[in-house]
């Protein structure tokens, strides 16, 4: 796994946080979600089904289906939905990097500790973190409402 804040993490992020906030009895639609962060539809859905299959959220089908958290905010992380999208771009692995002593003794080592160093602060910040943050900027219809999921 190469670590990079790509347009695909963004959106991952996005998308779940937009879940975080609107969700309540009615699942998460993603033309809402798309219509609220500009997100493109495509990938949009590419990246919610890897979020369900991954324990991430939940797809309801239907008609009125969408998206739901499959958690609880305060026990997703964002490095949890970081390993999501890096497991989609994993052909870029460390030991094909370099060839040489010094790239496979002292810089991969090196990069290894700080993806490392990265994905624990990652593993630290809840969605819930996210969501409080996002309450300063963003319109919620019901911004104190409770998580009912459990």
């Amino acid at each position: 796994m190469v670590l990079r804040f790509s347009k695909k993490m963004m959106y991952a992020l996005e998308a779940v946080v937009d879940i975080a906030i609107h969700g309540g009895p009615d699942p998460v639609q993603s033309r809402d979600i798309t219509a609220r962060q500009g997100i493109p539809q495509r990938y949009l859905e590419q990246v919610m089904q890897r979020l369900v299959r991954a324990g991430v959220l939940r797809g309801v089908r239907g008609p009125r289906g969408g998206y739901r958290l499959a958690r609880e905010r305060r026990r997703i992380t964002v490095g949890e939905i970081a390993r999501v999208v890096y497991a989609q771009d994993s052909e870029d692995d460390l030991s094909q990097i370099s060839n040489s002593e010094i790239g496979r003794q002292v810089i991969a080592p090196l990069w290894r500790d700080l993806q490392d160093e990265t994905m624990a602060r990652l593993d630290a910040v809840t969605l819930e973190t996210l969501c409080q943050r996002a309450r300063t900027c963003v319109d919620s219809p019901k911004p104190d409402r409770m998580d009912f999921n459990i």
